[in-house]
């Protein structure tokens, strides 16, 4: 008989570590599909969520059960990924002139003609991915969870436990960012 989130937390907390095994295994492959949305390198998706599970542990005891594990445990691992940008935001830095010969020519495809570059969604989805490595951590973080993984303000504010109008200014202001960093990206190219 498969024991439930709830009895395998309280075994924990009674000294059974062996107990976490299991929501290690149920919940890991959900924490990898986090963390791969912020970090490039597998190595870095693979500290991250070796974070996760490590502050999950030892927070363990705060977790009141208001909510399902899960969400807990998503809470904490956005909160991971976001001190993960903020930690690598000096390494961001990555010049336009380095794009990959795929995402040159989807580039050149999309100014020339919007409707053909559509076929090529992997070259758009890197480009994508180098844009939003040039946006400051909680800019990333809001489009990431706003405009990709197609939150609402609502849930991104339970996630990231900041204030709904606080996300909203963070929303307006990444906007802002992309904008800059895409029309910086087209005068380096075309200008």
């Amino acid at each position: 008989m498969e024991l439930s989130d709830a009895e395998l937390i309280a075994a924990v907390l009674k000294g059974n570590t062996a107990s976490f095994e299991p929501l290690v295994q149920k919940y890991s492959p959900r924490v990898f599909a986090t963390a791969r949305r912020y970090a490039r390198k597998e190595s870095e998706v693979e500290d991250i969520v070796q974070e996760v599970w490590l502050k999950s542990f030892q927070k363990l005891a705060t977790f009141r059960g208001d909510a399902p594990f899960e969400h807990w445990l998503m809470r904490l691992a956005v909160h991971t990924c976001y001190d993960f940008l903020r930690g690598h935001q000096r390494n961001r830095e990555t010049a336009f002139s380095e794009m990959t010969e795929t995402e040159d020519d989807w580039l050149e495809r999309f100014v020339t003609n919007p409707d053909t570059a559509a076929d090529d969604a992997s070259a758009a989805q890197q480009l994508v991915q180098r844009v939003l490595a040039q946006l400051s951590p909680p800019a990333r973080m809001i489009i990431q969870l706003l405009e990709i993984e197609e939150k609402s303000v609502k849930e991104i504010a339970q996630l990231t436990g900041w204030s709904v109008p606080l996300v909203k200014v963070r929303a307006f202001r990444a906007r802002a960012e992309m904008k800059k960093c895409l029309a910086r990206l087209t005068k380096e190219k075309y200008l």
